[in-house]
């Protein structure tokens, strides 16, 4: 079975900066792309940021310049440093992974259970 675990959500006034961590575990094989997600209450779940197996990174137009992601292939980690933070950022954020399990040939996509957070102003 495979977990992808977040950490890092709170409380923070805009201005301020947070930073959420993502690890996966289980019987993994490779993690192809890992991404951070959002969804606030009445709109649909939306792409963040991802990051490649190579480094390559993609933002949302309205995080850019503000969050940066990262990856530690040697943990299976995926991290999101959010700077700047405005109170339209508050959201479930909800890491993504797309990886191969040990003994499998496909690739399949897995999600975090979420981790809010919430910009006051």
């Amino acid at each position: 079975q495979v977990q992808l675990v977040e950490s890092g959500g709170g409380l923070v006034q805009a201005g301020g900066s947070l930073k959420l961590s993502c690890a996966a575990s289980g019987r993994i094989f490779r993690i192809n792309t890992m991404g951070w997600y959002r969804q606030a209450p009445g709109k649909q779940r939306e792409l963040v940021a991802m990051v490649g197996s190579g480094g390559s990174t993609n933002y949302a137009e309205s995080v850019l310049g503000r969050f940066t992601i990262s990856r530690d292939n040697a943990k299976n980690a995926v991290y999101l440093e959010m700077n700047s933070l405005k109170p339209e950022d508050t959201a479930v954020y909800y890491c993504n992974a797309d990886l191969r399990r040990m003994y499998s040939v496909q690739i399949n996509t897995y999600w975090g259970q979420g981790t809010q957070v919430t910009v006051s102003s």
